[in-house]
């Protein structure tokens, strides 16, 4: 196989994920070729709420993956000034939260500091002022630009239709516009990557699992950090534009997006001041690709030389480190242990 800066490295799917992943390749000067059936940010880039959200409850065996993704936004922010991310904290109101390292106990009067419009705060609320939220699809456009001003190309509307193969080596990607040669073939399409795997011989256990992403037109300075309880789950740009995620219920007409759009606009006039109107500007499903045991499944798949995968959710908070690491393993060839307990082979059986 071809070492380093030589190889020729095709990433398939241009989501925030992808986008990543062909930048931090492109930047360490591989030859890059991105493939997307659609457009840039056309999936569920689209659709996310884009909290870059460091907590997770319960045992997490990508603790130190997850807890490395502020930092490395902090890092991607110093090479495109252009993100623009939004460090306003996420202030969680739930009483069931339990207390963490990251986030700090607030009472009633530092919980209305932040958020001056809130009618019922609680006595006591977690905070967590390293974390933020970004725009994914401007996101994902700017790592894309970056990515091609290295050099990187860029091939949209291009679907896969299947791949060249010399004995288990992958050796280049079949479009409808002929074959694209590669050494590498990074499978990082969401909830496409299982449909690719399966061209390859490999089952891959990813779910599309659906949650509701809605956009209101309403007053500016509403929501100042990111405000999560059993009511809503809220944060606003600087434009003004209040967004919001719901979970996905059934496919019943009463809970429908739009339907659920108006609950949760009721909630939000229930829970703050101020709400002189606040419209629906969509509301729409996303499919989250979530693998079967919730943990990313990133590295080289078994039983198949130069197909690497790279799936998970949460993509956006998880982008930018998993960029770094994954184009790191492609480049050098050398396995990062950060990245084990992600390792595709865990599906396979013996």
């Amino acid at each position: 196989m071809k070492k380093g800066l030589e190889k020729r490295v095709v990433v398939i799917g241009a989501g925030i994920v992808g986008a990543s992943l062909a930048y931090h390749l492109a930047l360490k000067g591989t030859r890059v070729i991105v493939v997307e059936a659609q457009g840039i940010a056309s999936g569920v880039t689209a659709t996310s709420f884009a909290w870059i959200n460091t907590s997770h409850s319960g045992p997490d065996p990508i603790a130190e993956l997850r807890g490395a993704a502020v930092d490395e936004y902090h890092r991607l922010e110093t090479q495109l000034p252009g993100l623009d991310i939004r460090w306003t904290g996420a202030l969680s109101l739930s009483t069931h939260t339990s207390e963490t390292q990251q986030a700090s106990r607030l009472s009633r009067a530092q919980i209305l500091d932040l958020e001056p419009n809130l009618k019922n705060p609680p006595e006591h609320a977690l905070y967590a002022a390293e974390e933020g939220a970004l725009d994914a699809v401007h996101v994902t456009h700017t790592l894309i630009a970056g990515a091609q001003a290295l050099g990187a190309k860029v091939l949209k509307q291009t679907r896969v239709l299947g791949f060249k193969t010399l004995d288990t080596k992958v050796t280049g990607v079949e479009t409808a516009s002929g074959v694209i040669d590669a050494d590498i073939v990074v499978l990082a399409a969401g909830t496409g990557v299982s449909g690719l795997a399966d061209m390859l011989g490999v089952s891959l256990p990813v779910q599309a699992s659906p949650s509701i992403f809605i956009r209101y037109a309403t007053q500016p300075n509403l929501v100042h950090t990111l405000i999560s309880n059993t009511q809503m789950e809220v944060r606003q740009t600087a434009e003004g534009t209040l967004l919001a995620a719901e979970d996905y219920l059934d496919d019943a007409a009463e809970n429908q997006p739009k339907a659920i759009a108006q609950r949760t606009a009721n909630a939000i006039r229930s829970e703050l001041h101020g709400v002189v109107s606040i419209e629906p500007e969509l509301a729409c499903v996303g499919l989250r690709p979530i693998p079967a045991d919730g943990i990313p499944i990133i590295g080289y798949l078994p039983n198949v030389d130069g197909a690497y995968v790279c799936v998970m959710h949460p993509g956006v908070a998880l982008a930018a480190v998993v960029g770094r690491l994954a184009s790191d393993e492609i480049i050098d060839d050398k396995a990062n242990p950060v990245l084990d307990p992600c390792r595709p082979d865990r599906f396979i059986q013996a």
